[in-house]
């Protein structure tokens, strides 16, 4: 990989808004519309209990990761994100990593997330991290758009 730095936004952070702006033309740009959240994005890292580390090359983001842990049990791996002229260079990977042992911080016993089947890439990039297929949820993305639920257990410490 090229010289990039991985960041975790805080709230209070001097360029919050840039950033913010930055990954919702990303979202927007990756995900289609009803799978986006450009439009509540702000508020979602906002929220208390939730986390983003993103990659960052030459001022740019690269990509990023949002995770959220809503008990003090599981986590969950709510959005991952690189940038198409990013890609194949580890910095999925590298966010997913950072962001499980952000996770892991917590003493949680689990951490969850959803893919569609069909994005290959992103399935075998989860396996290769241990992540194990728990169900198929049907209708997840859509009416005709299934998705994975996918977890990975810590022992209890």
């Amino acid at each position: 990989m090229a010289d990039w730095e991985m960041i975790e936004l805080h709230r209070n952070s001097g360029n919050w808004g840039k950033v913010v702006e930055e990954i919702v033309r990303i979202e927007k740009r990756i995900f289609p519309k009803h799978e986006s959240l450009a439009k509540s994005f702000e508020d979602e890292v906002k929220k208390k209990n939730s986390g983003l580390l993103y990659s960052q090359i030459g001022g740019e983001v690269a990509g990023y990761v949002m995770y959220s842990w809503p008990s003090s049990l599981y986590a969950s791996i709510t959005k991952l994100a690189v940038k198409e002229n990013y890609r194949r260079q580890g910095h999925g990977e590298a966010l997913l990593k950072a962001a499980i042992e952000k996770c892991k911080t917590r003493n949680i016993h689990r951490i969850s997330l959803h893919v569609d089947p069909s994005r290959i890439a992103a399935m075998n990039l989860y396996k290769k991290l241990g992540f194990q297929v728990d169900s198929l949820v049907e209708c997840y993305y859509s009416s005709d758009r299934n998705a994975y639920r996918m977890f990975m257990d810590f022992g209890a410490d």
